[in-house]
């Protein structure tokens, strides 16, 4: 009988380094609003509905935060299902088109990759040069040189393949295999560098998860943590009045304290360079509190007056973020 009790203790002790995430355990909202360091007055205002913002530290200068708080009347399965049905694209009067694209896609010629860019992007792809119009590399600035030299160039297949081996290469290499953007004048942006710094950063839940955080940040040399569902999907999305492609990579944790999201968007054609979120759902009341952080960086804010355009950029990344979920929020009440 002993020998059976300590066997079971030994099994137990291994299943701690080995199934983490089966023993953690989502925190509470009051958990999370006193991390936040959320006042009475703001969870008075959180309970008649009202949006909550909170600070979200910068970690460089090209770096633009969002904060948001939102109480939702839906549960948390329920509103993270809407968010894996079409990223809350139907919601949002920016987003023209979108899809999965699932795990074991080896082929751009695909239906599973049913990206198609319009005419006349395609075409502005054929005379891109490098600068601050698209974010390409120097070596898809040489591929695109190389095919407008044929009798033929089809600009349609050229942007796909360049978007296909985006995806590749970071399914393959993770952050470390997003290649620099070329500004032109042998300056780099390197994407990759932002990533792992918004990796690195401390976000709601990492305390309670870290194996999720340190899988997303190793992503895909760290094993994918037991519960945790992986995809990516394809966007196309007005960005300052121009459509722009965005490939997109998540992990998802639902268990019955509520629901986790982890989300990358590690290529965006222009404007900005690259794009990491939480969303942590939590039971509240009759619904969700839901906390999501936002971080996105973009060179255009870097140099003399950056603080200033900091400023102005974080506010404009909130209030688009406060839109989308103002209509979540209103779309959960009609239905």
């Amino acid at each position: 009988m002993m020998i059976k009790l300590l066997f079971i203790r030994l099994l137990w002790l291994i299943s701690l380094f080995i199934c983490p995430i089966a023993l953690a355990q989502m925190p509470t909202p009051q958990a999370l609003l006193t991390e936040l360091d959320i006042n009475q007055r703001d969870i008075t205002r959180l309970n008649a509905g009202e949006v909550v913002l909170f600070n979200v530290p910068n970690n460089s200068e090209t770096e633009l935060t969002a904060g948001i708080i939102i109480y939702l009347s839906a549960t948390p399965a329920h509103i993270i299902a809407l968010i894996k049905k079409d990223g809350l694209a139907s919601l949002d009067p920016l987003a023209l088109s979108g899809g999965g694209i699932p795990l074991n896609t080896d082929s751009v010629s695909s239906n599973d990759f049913s990206f198609k860019p319009e005419k006349q992007k395609a075409n502005d792809v054929l005379t891109a040069t490098p600068g601050e119009q698209f974010n390409f590399s120097t070596e898809e600035y040489q591929l695109i040189n190389s095919q407008k030299a044929s009798q033929t160039p089809n600009a349609s297949e050229i942007y796909k393949q360049l978007l296909w081996k985006r995806l590749q290469s970071y399914r393959q290499l993770g952050v470390k295999g997003i290649a620099p953007y070329d500004r032109g004048n042998n300056i780099l942006v390197n994407p990759s560098k932002d990533l792992t710094v918004a990796a690195e950063a401390h976000d709601l839940a990492s305390d309670y998860y870290p194996d999720i955080f340190k899988a997303w940040r190793d992503y895909p040399n760290y094993k994918l943590p037991n519960g945790v569902e992986e995809s990516y999907t394809w966007s196309n999305r007005l960005v300052q009045g121009r459509t722009s492609a965005m490939l997109t990579h998540r992990f998802i944790l639902s268990d019955k304290h509520g629901e986790l999201m982890l989300g990358r968007q590690f290529y965006s054609e222009h404007s900005f360079n690259v794009n990491q979120l939480t969303i942590t759902c939590l039971p509240y009341m009759k619904g969700t509190l839901l906390f999501y952080t936002n971080r996105n960086f973009t060179d255009q804010v870097g140099g003399f007056g950056s603080g200033i355009k900091r400023l102005i950029g974080n506010n404009l990344a909130q209030e688009q973020v406060v839109t989308l979920l103002l209509s979540l929020q209103q779309h959960l009440k009609n239905h």
